[in-house]
């Protein structure tokens, strides 16, 4: 249910804004040569990383055909003609915008009405470059968060150069400036959250003692306007192992209420109620479980089975009671969704009278609605909706009325955007923008296949090649996946893989394998701690498949992932070589030894595992890198890509696996981004310039002879 709670979208954020500190100075005697290099901002360690820059560079961009794809990739990435994407506030339409003029983005707001035009007039409210001019600084855009229901305080947040660690400052929308001696966040991970105009929860950096082991907030407060940040109230406090500890005030009208949020690890939270004279009431459901409440309803999406009143709701389902009846002791659920065998839960929105519950059925979207009343709830399809590609749903103002957004697009049809609504006699969708192509794709077909891992799992992957595909092995193919966290990878339409990659005859694969979430919790589940390996076994099987239908051969076959796919095509290299011509690995987890140590690794030990058990460790080396590099193998060439401002996945994997690499003579190649934080890039150019590099190395190695 994905508006639902303050919870919900709070333990979103910390998911999301992963962050950390590294434990530079360990008592431990270091028996690692390269550690030096995890000195992020070193100076010996950084005038390495420009030299190892200068030497990808010299190789890879100082050639016609670079310049010329990087102002490509540029020319779309800064395009006007991009989907400016809007959601509803009040009865403006906010987006924040980065284009050629704009480097750094444009937080700007319009009528629906103006928004309907091919080119609607803005209101800009805040302009970054010119705030960065003014005040010498790096900015980077991550939100605001804006008090409803006039929505004209804003609190905003601001990240040097892309890091998760960022500053919040309070805005006025009115008067489109700061507030004089507003609300203030110094540089951290963590968070300002409205309560009402002159009370916010903090979680963030108080001080010695403040933070969890992984980096997050462990003390949440209320604070006053006008009183001292440290005078702040303590509404809960959370122990040093615990991932993240945070607050939110749902606003909507008539259900106002206050949850705090206690993230123990990664699929493992509590949520409570506070209540009006300060104390909190835990909502009793699994920690697994992800947990929602919007206005009466309280939705529960499963991670595991779960008995409750003598009965067993399995795995994956969406379950919804109404909140109060629950809190005072009834445990009765009506079931919303319960998976099968091909299906899962995509997402959940919803509207005024509405749920809009998006279905993947062997990775193809289904929109149904459901809609309660007095004998449960009904449910159809959502009619209007193209059965194509993937789709996407999300309410426009549930507060007010069934208004949906639709998004549909695949790999080669440009990104719709549509006004829809959830209504049974609603007019059909609006099409309100659609993104231009930025590639010819005319030449290409998209098609599924499935692939046979090493355990005889059926292992789904997307294919789009060109439609005179000459099955002899030839095709320079890349393959891309992740395979961790529960996260699905859907169809959808890249510029910069289109132009870069298809629109020269590539051939391009995304592998769905075990660990995402395509298939529910069952398919994340199945490849956690001990397990890791059959993610890889997963994709390994996929390569296979390419390789055994001639669509491509090992010479001809690239494979690309960041960060926890950084961590999967680094263990292709390791412990498949044979079935690749290059790779790419980009913002990775290498050291599987110390990645708990660095940033915001200790948050992620319910997905790896922790290396400082012995017990566990044993599996952990089984798929760390850095570890498993032998200097007497052979290797494919390899290219690392990362940033010095990742403040979530450290920099010291990448470069640490450069150096061994390298003193071992393989063929590798290095470059990291000076700002951009885990993403990569700070702006379009950054992104164009590390795009560019990737396309150019794999377009070299997979088209020799």
């Amino acid at each position: 249910m994905s508006k639902c709670i303050p919870a919900a979208a709070v333990l979103a954020l910390a998911i999301g804004l992963s962050a950390g500190v590294a434990h530079a100075n360990e008592e431990n005697a270091v028996s690692d040569p390269h550690q030096w290099l995890e000195g992020v901002e070193d100076p010996k360690a950084l005038e390495w990383v420009k030299s190892q820059n200068a030497k990808a560079e010299a190789e890879l961009a100082a050639t016609p055909a670079f310049r010329t794809l990087e102002s490509e990739l540029l020319a779309i990435y800064d395009s006007d003609d991009k989907i400016p994407g809007v959601y509803k506030q009040g009865e403006w339409y906010y987006n924040f915008w980065k284009d050629k003029q704009n480097p750094r983005g444009l937080w700007r707001r319009t009528t629906l009405e103006e928004y309907r035009k091919p080119r609607p007039q803005w209101e800009v409210l805040i302009d970054l470059d010119a705030l960065n001019k003014a005040e010498g600084e790096n900015w980077v855009w991550h939100g605001a968060d804006c008090l409803r229901p006039d929505y004209r305080r804003c609190l905003v947040a601001l990240s040097r150069g892309g890091a998760d660690a960022d500053v919040t400052r309070e805005f006025d929308l009115d008067n489109k400036a700061w507030v004089e001696g507003g609300f203030f966040r110094e540089e951290a991970k963590g968070a300002l959250v409205w309560i009402d105009r002159d009370t916010v929860y903090a979680f963030t950096d108080f001080g010695e003692g403040s933070l969890t082991s992984s980096g997050y907030p462990r003390i949440v407060k209320e604070w006053k306007r006008g009183t001292p940040l440290s005078s702040a109230k303590v509404v809960y406090e959370g122990t040093p192992e615990d991932m993240y500890i945070s607050a939110g005030h749902d606003h909507t009208p008539g259900y106002e209420r206050d949850f705090v949020v206690r993230t123990i690890a990664f699929y493992n939270d509590e949520l409570y109620l506070r209540n009006a004279d300060g104390s909190l009431t835990r909502v009793d459901v699994p920690n697994s479980a992800q947990k929602s409440v919007q206005r009466e309803w309280l939705g529960l999406e499963l991670r595991e089975p779960w008995t409750v009143d003598g009965r067993t709701y399995q795995a994956g389902s969406l379950l919804a009671a109404r909140f109060d009846d629950y809190m005072a002791g009834k445990r009765a659920f009506d079931v919303l969704f319960e998976p099968t065998g091909t299906t899962s839960l995509a997402g959940a929105s919803f509207t005024k009278n509405h749920l809009v519950i998006n279905v993947l059925d062997d990775v193809k979207n289904r929109l149904f609605v459901l809609t309660p009343g007095a004998d449960g709830w009904t449910r159809r399809s959502l009619d209007g909706v193209p059965e194509f590609g993937t789709i996407g749903a999300s309410a426009v103002d549930s507060d007010e009325s069934d208004a949906l957004w639709l998004t549909v697009t695949d790999y080669l049809t440009p990104t719709t955007l549509m006004l829809g609504d959830a209504g049974e006699d609603a007019p059909m969708p609006e099409v309100l923008k659609t993104q231009p192509a930025f590639f010819d794709g005319s030449k290409h077909v998209v098609e599924q296949h499935f692939a046979t891992s090493k355990d005889g799992t059926r292992v789904p992957y997307f294919l789009v090649r060109p439609k005179d595909t000459a099955y002899d092995g030839s095709n320079p193919t890349l393959l891309y996946g992740y395979g961790g966290f529960e996260i699905s990878l859907t169809p959808g339409y890249s510029g910069g893989v289109g132009k870069g990659w298809l629109e020269k005859g590539g051939t391009y694969a995304v592998a769905n394998i075990r660990g995402g979430g395509e298939y529910g919790p069952r398919w994340h589940q199945a490849a956690l701690k001990a397990n890791r390996h059959r993610a890889y076994e997963d994709f390994a099987a996929v390569a296979r498949d390419l390789i055994d239908r001639k669509v491509t051969s090992p010479a001809h076959l690239g494979i690309r992932g960041g960060s926890n796919g950084g961590l999967l095509t680094g263990n292709m290299l390791v412990h498949y070589p044979e079935l690749f011509g290059a790779i790419v690995i980009q913002v990775p987890l290498l050291d599987m030894q110390r990645y708990n140590k660095l940033l915001a690794g200790a948050s992620w030990m319910a997905e790896y595992g922790d290396p400082d058990k012995p017990e566990e460790w044993e599996f952990i080396r089984t798929f760390s890198p850095y570890h498993l590099f032998d200097p007497a193998k052979d290797y494919p060439a390899t290219i690392l890509l990362t940033s010095t401002r990742d403040d979530r996945v450290h920099p010291g994997h990448a470069r640490k696996m450069h150096a061994r690499m390298s003193e071992a003579g393989k063929d590798v190649r290095y470059y990291e981004n000076i700002e951009g934080g885990h993403g990569g890039a700070a702006d379009n150019r950054q992104a164009a310039h590390m795009d560019a590099l990737y396309l150019t190395f794999l377009w070299q190695q997979l088209t020799k002879p």
